[in-house]
């Protein structure tokens, strides 16, 4: 194994979990919208419900 396999092994592997990130996210994101609750993507964090309040 050489020095080009094993960055193609680690590029792979870097492309494959950010996938995979991406994947989960938007699933989670899709159930949560059922719910009938008004609440932000999932780019939105906790910092964006205290504005919500006022």
């Amino acid at each position: 194994m050489n020095q080009s396999d094993v960055l193609f092994l680690v590029v792979f592997l870097i492309l494959l979990s950010s996938l995979t990130i991406f994947i989960v996210q938007f699933v989670r994101s899709r159930r949560r919208g059922g719910s009938g609750e008004e609440q932000g993507g999932w780019w939105e964090g906790p910092w964006d419900e205290d504005d919500k309040k006022r």
